[in-house]
């Protein structure tokens, strides 16, 4: 083994040291809807400084396009894996099991030595992992550390209804269900490091702002099409954001949020805008660091809600 030399800074200049910033950006849906069955993933490794793909420090962020009547295999390594079925029908094989899904279906899946789609029809994915962590740490799964779960479009519909009939729901900073696992009873996350929000802007609703520490990998998933997010350092005295970032939605498509920053939705639409936030605060709340913050400010407007 060969030994590196001993190293040290100074405190003052290296207790709280520059990061690479989470960059904003986002994915159009263009990247799923044509072409080979293949992985597009976002990869932020330039950004982040990083010699593996990594769209925040923990977790990568794809699209998985499958031509009807075509297999894929996505085995990279991690502890969590999260797919929405965007589009299309078919199946999944896992070396612990198999499940069908359709369009509007999520799947979680734990550390699996296979995973293998195949597509009935023309079908996209997006598909969240926590490999990054990994290969930071420079370790590998040794075992599954939690059950699969099929939440199917049916049961996200029906119980994110329920949500927004809440009494409490026209004064909610968010409108939507949390998924969670039976493993996760601390986190109350849908995967140890995984945590996954099914979220409803309603048409002519702009819903104030929040942060937290942890990096949220969106997806706009219907209804967006006049739909943004402004996100910002600071707030003024009216709880608006200063000097705000303006993203704007696409059906089908995706964005980043990076950790820290107020952010706050905005659906000029006629129709209820539907929104699948997923972020590494599993670990972040199990690190007892998340620290959401809410700001002040009127409920959302008009709390009806369109199925899927």
């Amino acid at each position: 083994m060969d030994w590196s030399e001993p190293l040290d800074y100074q405190y003052l200049k290296a207790a709280n040291p520059e990061m690479p910033a989470v960059p904003i950006k986002t994915f159009p849906g263009e990247l799923h809807r044509v072409g080979l069955t293949r992985v597009i993933h976002f990869d932020h490794a330039k950004d982040l400084k990083t010699d593996y793909p990594a769209t925040s420090p923990n977790c990568l962020a794809s699209y998985v396009r499958i031509c009807a009547g075509e297999s894929i295999t996505t085995d990279i390594e991690a502890t969590s894996h999260l797919f929405y079925i965007l589009r299309g029908e078919g199946r999944t094989d896992t070396s612990s099991g198999a499940s069908s899904w359709r369009q509007d279906d999520l799947i979680t899946l734990p550390a699996c030595e296979r995973i293998t789609h195949t597509a009935i029809e023309d079908t996209a994915m997006y598909w969240i992992n926590d490999s990054p962590l990994l290969r930071y740490l420079g370790v590998k799964p040794v075992h599954p550390i939690f059950q699969p779960v099929h939440y199917t479009a049916e049961w996200l519909t029906q119980e994110t209804r329920k949500a927004a009939d809440d009494p409490d729901a026209a004064s909610s900073n968010r409108i939507g269900i949390l998924l969670a696992n039976p493993a996760c009873p601390l986190t109350r996350t849908v995967t140890p490091t995984l945590w996954s929000l099914v979220e409803i802007v309603p048409a002519g609703a702009v819903l104030p702002p929040h942060r937290h520490n942890s990096v949220a990998l969106d997806l706009a998933i219907r209804g967006c099409g006049r739909g943004y997010t402004l996100m910002g350092r600071e707030l003024d005295d009216e709880n608006h954001i200063k000097d705000s970032v303006r993203v704007d939605w696409m059906d089908a498509s995706a964005f980043t949020t990076p950790p820290m920053l107020w952010h706050e939705h905005h659906n000029e639409g006629d129709e209820d805008a539907w929104l699948l936030p997923i972020q590494d605060a599993g670990l972040v709340t199990y690190d007892r660091i998340l620290d959401i913050r809410f700001a002040a400010g009127g409920p959302p407007r008009n709390t009806g809600i369109t199925a899927f």
